[in-house]
């Protein structure tokens, strides 16, 4: 399962809030996956540059054709304007074709809490979607 493992791009001051976002998107074909994957990457690079961010973890399933996404944010603001900007938003655009299912799940911890653990953000997205396979999973 590769993984990129949590990255604090940003210090977290301590003992504030942080708005967290984990997400899980399942491509439609294996034919699909290198693309989403390189594209994932790019994304990945804007995350590590983007306000406001304290931290931030990818794991992708290519065989599962599904990838996870983990990250702690200042607020809520800083995520929707890391969301809203290139080249995110045009990432995301050109993939929805290709994307079967998504999910996203939302919560708020405080940065003492950082870096995050995967097996809650787990737990919260197959609440989600109870039908899908965690990253966890074989």
């Amino acid at each position: 399962m590769p993984t990129l493992p949590w990255t604090s791009p940003n210090p977290a001051p301590p003992h504030v809030p942080a708005f967290v976002m984990a997400s899980r998107f399942e491509v439609r074909s294996l034919r699909h996956v290198p693309r989403f994957f390189l594209r994932s990457l790019a994304a990945w690079r804007q995350v590590n540059r983007a306000p406001g961010v304290y931290g931030a973890s990818l794991v992708a399933r290519p065989l599962k054709r599904t990838f996870y996404t983990l990250s702690a944010w200042r607020d809520r603001d800083a995520l929707y304007a890391y969301a809203k900007a290139e080249p995110h938003r045009g990432i995301m655009r050109e993939l929805r074709a290709t994307t079967r299912d998504s999910a996203f799940t939302f919560w708020e911890v405080t940065t003492d809490e950082l870096p995050l653990a995967w097996d809650d953000a787990l737990r919260r997205l197959d609440l989600q979607s109870p039908s899908q396979g965690s990253a966890t999973d074989g």
